[in-house]
């Protein structure tokens, strides 16, 4: 069970987003969550998406800011899984 950063509920891993920091320093979507690095998870919801945005959940979660191309990449994730 993984805690989402924007609805703050246990779920389990596989219903949710993985990001990742790798040890580069770069951010990811990891759709395996087997990738190495860092993680954090978010519900797949454009409603916790913008909890977490407005909370600063991922910031939190990696204690740094998070730059504005890992929510923009987000953002599309979440749009093609809503296509389906």
């Amino acid at each position: 069970m993984r805690k989402c950063v924007g609805c703050q509920e246990m779920k389990s891993k596989k219903e949710m987003i993985r990001i990742i920091k790798t040890a580069e320093d770069a951010f990811l979507l990891d759709a395996t969550g087997k990738k190495n690095g860092r993680g954090a998870y978010i519900c797949p919801s454009r409603t916790c998406l913008e909890q977490a945005v407005k909370s600063k959940g991922l910031e939190r979660s990696f204690k740094q800011p998070i730059p504005k191309e890992v929510y923009e990449a987000l953002e599309k994730e979440m749009e093609a899984l809503e296509a389906r």
